[in-house]
C-alpha cells in the first residue's frame, strides 16, 4: 500500500492568517471567540458571538479582477492553499499537473454572496444582479479555484458533509492517491458562513451558547460558529522523498461510517465505528494513540456521546488518553472545522504539545477522561486521531503519526 504524508499546511481563521500563528494561538490557549462585528447582531437572541477572521484585507491577496470572482469562502481557501503550497515546495510542472488532486471540504458555500443577492431581491426590490453570482457561490468554487492558480488539472472536485466535509475530503483524497489515480493532493476545508441569516436559522435549533464555547465541562450550554480555512499537501512517501521535501508526519489511515439515525442527535456507534475504522486502516492498535482532537462542540449531547465512543474504542487505554477540543479557540467551522483540527494534531506530533480544552469550569460525570482543560500540556505523542461527527450523522476520522 503506498504511504501518504503531509509536507505542507496552511490556515487562516480567527486565530491567525497562517499556520504557525494559528497553532501558536492553540498552544497558548488564545480564543478568537468574541463579538461578531461584521453585521448588526442585535437581533441575535443567542448572544452574537463567534471565532470571526479579523483583519483580513482581501486586496492584499488578489487583484481586484479576480476578487470579483470570489466569495470569502474561496478567498480563505485560496489563502491557505498557497501558503500549504509553499511550505511543500510542490511545483505542478509536467505531468504533476495531471497526478495531482484537488479536494474541498465545504459545509455551506457562497453565503455571504447568497445573502447579498437575497437582500437586493427581497428588500432592494432589484431586478438586476451581479453576473458572477453563481460562480461565487457554486460549492465547487473554492477547488475550482485553487486548480485554476496552481496549474493543476487532475480531479478536482467539493466534498459536503456538513461538519465532517473537511475529513471527508481528506479520507478522499488519500484513498485516491492509495489507488494510483493521483500521486498528490491540495486537500482540506473552508467556510465562511457568517451571516446574519445563517446565525438566525442556526439560534432556532437552540444549539449556539450563549456566552462562550466549553466542550466536555459541566456547564456547557452550546456551541459557537467560527469560519476560516486549512489546507494541507499530501503526497506519496515515494514523492516527497525523490524531491526532499520536509515531511510534517505519515497521513497513516482514515475511517467513515455513516449513522442511520436521527438527522441531528449524535450515535456513540457510529462515531465509534469511523474511530475503529480509522486504527485499522492505519494499522494502529488503540495503545498506541497518544492524543485525540476531539469532535468536541460544547454540546450536551454531543460531548457525553463522544465520550461513550471513546470509552467504546479504546478501552482500559482511554483514560490515558490526552484529549482536547480546540474549538474554544477557532469555533465551530464546520466544512473547515476537522481541517482547522488537523493543524492542531499535527502540531502535537511535532512539538510535543497537547492544545487545550478552554474554559472548562468543572467536570460532568458523562464526561469522565483527561480533557486537558484550560492550560496546554507537553507531552510525546507518536500517534493521534482527529474526529469529526457531523449532522446527518455522518462520521469521519483522520489518524496520523510521527515518520518512523
Amino acid at each position: 500500500m503506498r504511504r501518504i504524508v503531509i509536507t505542507g499546511m496552511g490556515a487562516i481563521c480567527a486565530l491567525g492568517h497562517d499556520a504557525p500563528s494559528v497553532w501558536k494561538a492553540m498552544t497558548e490557549g488564545v480564543s478568537g471567540i468574541g463579538p461578531l462585528t461584521r453585521f448588526d447582531a442585535s437581533a441575535l437572541r443567542s448572544g452574537g458571538i463567534a471565532a470571526e477572521i479579523k483583519q483580513f484585507d482581501p486586496s492584499r491577496h488578489f487583484d481586484e479582477a479576480r476578487l470579483a470572482f470570489l466569495d470569502p469562502l474561496s478567498q480563505y481557501a485560496l489563502v491557505a492553499a498557497r501558503e500549504a503550497v509553499e511550505q511543500s515546495g510542490i511545483s505542478f510542472d509536467g505531468e504533476r499537473a495531471s497526478r495531482t488532486a484537488v479536494l474541498v471540504g465545504v459545509g455551506v458555500a457562497g453565503e455571504e454572496t447568497r445573502e447579498g443577492l437575497y437582500k437586493r431581491l427581497y428588500e432592494e426590490r432589484a431586478t438586476r444582479f451581479h453576473p458572477l453570482g453563481i460562480v461565487r457561490i457554486m460549492t465547487n468554487a473554492p477547488a475550482s479555484q485553487i486548480s485554476m492558480a496552481h496549474g493543476i488539472t487532475g480531479p478536482t472536485f467539493a466534498v459536503a458533509s456538513a461538519c465532517a466535509s473537511s475529513n471527508h475530503a481528506i479520507a478522499q483524497a488519500a484513498l485516491m492517491i492509495r489507488a494510483g489515480l493521483v500521486d498528490a493532493a491540495v486537500v482540506g476545508g473552508a467556510e465562511a458562513s457568517l451571516t446574519l441569516g445563517l446565525m438566525r436559522a442556526w439560534e432556532s435549533m437552540r444549539v449556539l451558547a450563549p456566552d462562550t464555547c466549553r466542550p466536555f465541562s459541566a456547564g456547557r450550554k452550546g456551541l459557537v460558529l467560527g469560519e476560516g480555512s486549512a489546507m494541507f499537501v499530501i503526497e506519496t512517501l515515494e514523492s516527497a522523498q525523490a524531491r526532499g521535501a520536509t515531511i510534517l508526519c505519515e497521513l497513516a489511515g482514515t475511517g467513515m461510517s455513516a449513522d442511520a439515525g436521527d438527522i441531528a442527535a449524535p450515535s456513540a456507534v457510529g462515531a465509534s465505528a469511523a474511530m475503529s475504522m480509522a486504527l485499522r486502516d492505519a494499522g494502529l492498535a488503540p495503545e498506541a494513540i497518544g492524543y485525540v482532537n476531539a469532535h468536541g462542540t460544547g454540546t450536551v449531547a454531543n460531548d457525553s456521546t463522544e465520550t461513550r465512543a471513546l470509552h467504546s474504542v479504546f478501552g482500559a487505554h482511554a483514560p490515558a488518553l490526552a484529549i482536547s477540543s480546540t474549538k474554544p479557540m477557532h469555533g465551530h467551522a464546520l466544512g473547515a472545522g476537522g481541517a482547522l483540527e488537523l493543524i492542531g494534531t499535527i502540531g502535537a506530533l511535532r512539538d510535543g504539545i497537547v492544545p487545550p480544552t478552554l474554559n472548562y469550569l468543572e467536570p460532568d460525570p458523562a464526561c469522565d477522561l483527561d480533557y486537558v482543560p484550560n492550560v496546554a500540556r507537553e507531552k510525546k505523542i507518536d500517534a493521534a486521531i482527529s474526529n469529526s461527527f457531523a449532522f446527518g450523522g455522518l462520521n469521519a476520522v483522520v489518524a496520523v503519526k510521527r515518520m518512523g
